[in-house]
């Protein structure tokens, strides 16, 4: 069972920036207090379920945590994407894995920093069974740098390659690195990559057909950064892609489609697109018999 789907953007999406609900764009000391709600929200899910859910059930959040890709393969930028990683995540991710807040984090919330009691901080860390992860693009490029922090963050050059969505930036390799960072940060045993996928237009062609080969070359390309994580022992036990149809997305509503089948809104007809075939191709080829 999942507890909080995505605590980033429920948070800065919702009380920061506001463009989704409830649509408030709160001062960062009332931020920081619901980020740190959201999180001991996370801890008392774990505490209930463990507590009332069938015998065996195993509990996790879903995180779409900020993904730091070191800029090139040294071992200086990797050790320096590992940093950043743990700070910028600090406060959710980390903090619910490692029952403390940062000193970075608390340098930088000063004044702005949450108010709680001692206890908040052990329920928020209560043990999971896994991480969830939607991984869908690459936050930063990482550098090591000679300062307080330790890493430099890369700007994206203007002509960097997107999806449909205009945040969605394609870097695959985001689908090694999350999940090699959170085991090697945390030593997290189970791992999910809980969403994965991308928008595009997903016209139908004069047949009726949609030949989403934009969707195909995503998900073929980030797959791929998978196979390379698994093959090094990096504990990815499962793989869920967003979505199966398109549905409301968010404060995007049915503008963008994300689904392997095409709804047509309107009359609820469902038609494969292409990637419907791809993904079947892979998970036959790949099926454990």
């Amino acid at each position: 069972m999942f507890t909080v789907n995505e605590s980033l953007r429920l948070v800065y999406g919702g009380y920061g920036a506001g463009p989704d609900a409830p649509g408030l764009s709160l001062p960062q000391a009332e931020l920081n207090q619901v980020l740190h709600n959201v999180a001991l929200g996370h801890g008392l899910a774990v505490q209930a379920i463990r507590a009332h859910a069938r015998s065996g059930t195993k509990v996790g959040p879903a995180e779409n945590i900020v993904v730091c890709i070191p800029a090139i393969e040294t071992a200086a930028n990797i050790r320096a994407a590992e940093i950043a990683t743990r700070e910028l995540n600090a406060g959710y991710l980390t903090l619910m894995l490692e029952g403390k807040y940062t000193d970075g984090f608390l340098a930088y919330a000063g004044k702005n920093a949450p108010k709680y009691p001692a206890e908040d901080l052990s329920i928020i860390s209560s043990p999971v069974d896994f991480v969830g992860l939607n991984v869908y693009t690459p936050n930063h490029y990482v550098a090591a740098a000679d300062n307080a922090s330790g890493f430099a963050l890369m700007p994206f050059p203007a002509a960097f390659p997107k999806m449909d969505s205009n945040w969605l930036k394609i870097g695959p390799e985001a689908m090694y690195w999350a999940p090699r960072h959170v085991a090697k940060l945390w030593g997290v045993k189970s791992i999910y990559i809980t969403e994965n996928g991308t928008s595009a237009k997903d016209d139908p062609a004069a047949d009726g057909n949609v030949y989403d080969v934009d969707r195909i070359m995503y998900l073929r390309n980030y797959l791929t950064h998978l196979q390379r994580a698994t093959s090094e022992g990096i504990p990815v036990l499962g793989y869920f892609l967003w979505s199966l149809m398109d549905n409301f997305e968010w404060s995007d509503g049915y503008e963008k489609r994300f689904g392997l089948y095409r709804v047509d809104f309107n009359t609820q007809v469902r038609t494969p697109k292409l990637s419907a075939s791809f993904y079947r191709e892979i998970i036959e080829r790949n099926a454990v018999v």
